[in-house]
């Protein structure tokens, strides 16, 4: 006697349509094209979830950009100021105290603007003595 699939085929294509619920024509309906669909879609959100990534980090460095650049700092010497001064703040908590919090990052800012004249004044006597 021959064995068939029918059970495990059925249920196999429940899922796969269950997962294509909400696409549009043929893609929901269509099953060899709902699973070519449902492979793109895979890859796209793979693709995007470390897209997404970059694409926060550009936008909480523009933000504190603009932050530094509002209190008289570029954005290169602010962050070198935050390394000199031991500031372990990661740009996203940074850039949500810019926005929410301006007290906090004028403190921030306060101390960094320290840490790089002190750092200029050490480099300035360096130069003096060369």
């Amino acid at each position: 006697m021959r064995a068939t699939k029918g059970a495990a085929r059925n249920k196999a294509k429940k899922r796969l349509f269950q997962k294509v619920e909400g696409f549009v024509g043929g893609r929901r309906r269509l099953l060899k094209t709902a699973k070519e669909t449902l492979l793109r879609a895979g890859m796209f959100a793979f693709r995007d979830r470390r897209a997404k990534k970059r694409d926060f980090r550009r936008l909480f460095i523009t933000r504190l950009s603009a932050a530094a650049e509002m209190r008289g700092l570029r954005y290169s010497r602010f962050i070198y100021g935050l390394r000199l001064s031991g500031i372990g703040l990661d740009r996203k908590s940074l850039s949500d105290l810019a926005v929410f919090d301006a007290e906090t990052f004028d403190a921030i800012t306060d101390r960094v603007r320290a840490e790089l004249d002190k750092a200029d004044e050490a480099l300035r006597a360096r130069q003096k003595t060369a």
